[in-house]
């Protein structure tokens, strides 16, 4: 009897157990589908009051809001990516920002030309970002000594930098090519060249990095060391070298942020806290490990700032971390985000 009990009950298990599910999988998609609506609606309808308000200004702010979303997408991609793959909050990104803008200033004097000063830039960052793998993969499982490490790590370059380079602002000198400024359509206003440049080479980067996600073998084993790094250090992946790519691509992005904020806007002491900290608002706000979620997030958090400061200066800090408590008020995990396991 018992085992007829036993047999009777497994089918009606199984099949509740297929039912709560079925509502489980389709509900996350329809959720984030509500989700970004809520936030676009929200941000359309504010932005669009922000452009009544001060009239013909709108489209020259519109495009700063764009270009603060286009540096703070290089800054955030590659945060995101890094804890993602190996669960680190790398609080000396914005360091790696800061000295790679400074490299790039140097080289610029140098050689006079703002590409080559941007390639060195990164790949500074690059190997800078690759040294500091190298410890911290010593301190893995250990939050918190990754975390003082890294906060370490940020005090060391910001020294570094004001010993090396000293405390007064400068800036590199836009390439030649987008030089100058161009008339914005419907007004009288001029807006440079260089800022949408900015914009396109975000643009250029987040197609590259969903490219190399999607399309490339390496793409396929970074998601696959998200979802289960022992499998993939199974089958033969040296997981360790993954990681250590992740970190410098995390730098190299970095490095270039560093020479694009360097150029349209400038180098100097505090900057270093100022975009880690707008960084980890766009993460958080995309969803952590999302490079999708970041760039919506940065565009979100660019154009809130860009109005608010216009409009509203003295309240623009306090409206940009009302955005992100509105997020993740109506999304715990961020826009794209995901329930994390207790991975080391």
């Amino acid at each position: 009897m018992r085992a007829a009990t036993r047999h009777r009950s497994k089918p009606n298990g199984r099949a509740g157990t297929t039912q709560a599910q079925r509502p489980s999988g389709r509900r996350p998609t329809a959720e984030k589908r509500l989700v970004a609506g809520a936030v676009a609606a929200a941000l359309v309808i504010y932005v669009a009051y922000e452009s009544i308000q001060i009239g013909d200004r709108s489209l020259l702010v519109l495009l700063n809001g764009l270009t603060a979303a286009g540096l703070y997408f290089l800054l955030a991609s590659g945060f995101t990516l890094v804890f993602g793959l190996v669960r680190v909050t790398n609080l000396a990104h914005g360091g790696i920002y800061l000295i790679g803008g400074y490299i790039s200033l140097t080289a610029q004097r140098t050689t006079g030309n703002w590409l080559v000063s941007a390639t060195a830039g990164a790949v500074f960052a690059a190997a800078l970002s690759i040294a500091l793998y190298a410890v911290l993969r010593r301190l893995r499982g250990d939050g918190l000594r990754e975390t003082m490490f890294t906060l370490g790590a940020a005090i060391v370059i910001a020294d570094q930098v004001l010993a090396r380079w000293g405390g007064v602002p400068s800036d590199l000198d836009p390439p030649s090519l987008f030089n100058g400024s161009v008339g914005l359509p419907g007004s009288d206003l001029l807006y440079p060249k260089f800022r949408l440049a900015v914009v396109g080479l975000a643009v250029v980067v987040g197609l590259s990095l969903w490219a190399v996600m999607h399309r490339t073998r390496f793409g396929t084993t970074i998601r696959a060391s998200v979802d289960d790094r022992d499998m993939v250090s199974i089958l033969g992946i040296r997981v360790e070298l993954v990681f250590a790519a992740a970190f410098a691509i995390a730098g190299g992005l970095a490095g270039i942020a560093g020479a694009a904020g360097g150029t349209y806007l400038s180098l100097a002491q505090g900057e270093d806290n100022r975009v880690l900290l707008a960084s980890l608002i766009v993460v958080i706000a995309g969803g952590l490990g999302s490079i999708g979620g970041a760039a919506a997030a940065a565009v979100i958090v660019g154009l809130v700032e860009a109005f608010a400061q216009t409009h509203h200066p003295i309240l623009s800090v306090l409206m940009t971390f009302g955005t992100l408590v509105a997020i993740l008020a109506l999304r715990p995990h961020g826009l794209f985000g995901r329930r994390t396991d207790a991975r080391s």
